[in-house]
């Protein structure tokens, strides 16, 4: 079981970090090498709480805890250098991104076909692959907290894929306060990282991230910051998102 150094024990099989000053950079390193090893990871979002896995093996432990059917999709961590690497879109697309994103500071999950030739993606295994992969698509989840932004750069230089999906029994909707992550969930964490409460947490509702398929400029799935987000398409690029 991994454990890293410096962490503080919360109980059996889990440690947890808390009550501090976030450090980003030493909490992206210490996940990743959770990650790498076959651990798996509880980690802060704006959205919502994510749960990570760097294996196979890691992944089928979250699914089993989750209680999720594996006919249900894992996203690949990731950032806006994998974005602009990996994902393949119009010049006008990318525009679209990077107002949301960059200008406006908002999360966007970004579904788009995508570079099969990139390192990265190379070493996404047929199992994996058939989990954050469809019909020549992959969905990025960007600009979603500086943890995961982190993460996701150590996973690029590494060539290291990582899957991520809610930290929530399936289909009970996403979780904005560790606390609130079901009791067999957070057990099969060998790390948590807890900032408190997400940025967008939404009392009485579990709404997490918007999705947007950019080949036809698809609604997805309505998520946290839609409104925002469909104004900024319509103001600034005249689009009326299609539902799908």
């Amino acid at each position: 079981m991994y454990r890293p150094s410096g962490w503080i024990p919360a109980f059996a099989g889990m440690t947890k970090m808390v009550d501090r000053t976030p450090d980003y950079d030493a909490d992206a390193a210490r996940v990743f090498d959770c990650l790498k090893d076959g651990g798996i990871a509880i980690v802060h979002m704006d959205v919502a709480y994510a749960i990570m896995s760097g294996t196979e093996e890691a992944l089928r432990r979250v699914y089993a805890a989750k209680q999720r059917s594996f006919g249900r999709p894992s996203g690949v961590v990731a950032n806006l250098r994998t974005h602009d690497e990996i994902q393949i879109l119009s010049p006008e697309a990318k525009r679209i991104v990077r107002a949301v994103t960059g200008d406006h500071d908002l999360p966007l999950s970004v579904i788009a076909p995508y570079r099969e030739d990139h390192p990265l993606m190379q070493r996404i295994t047929p199992f994996l692959r058939g989990m954050c992969t469809k019909d020549g698509t992959v969905n990025f989840l960007l600009n979603s907290s500086p943890l995961r932004d982190r993460i996701a750069e150590l996973s690029l230089d590494a060539g290291l894929p990582l899957m991520a999906s809610s930290a929530n029994r399936s289909q009970q909707g996403t979780k904005y306060r560790a606390e609130d992550i079901e009791p067999e969930v957070r057990a099969v964490a060998d790390v948590i990282v807890d900032y408190g409460p997400a940025k967008y947490l939404q009392e009485g509702y579990a709404y997490s991230s918007t999705q947007i398929d950019f080949r036809s400029m698809t609604l997805v799935r309505e998520g946290v910051c839609f409104a925002e987000i469909a104004r900024i398409l319509h103001d600034q690029f005249g689009i009326e998102l299609k539902r799908g």
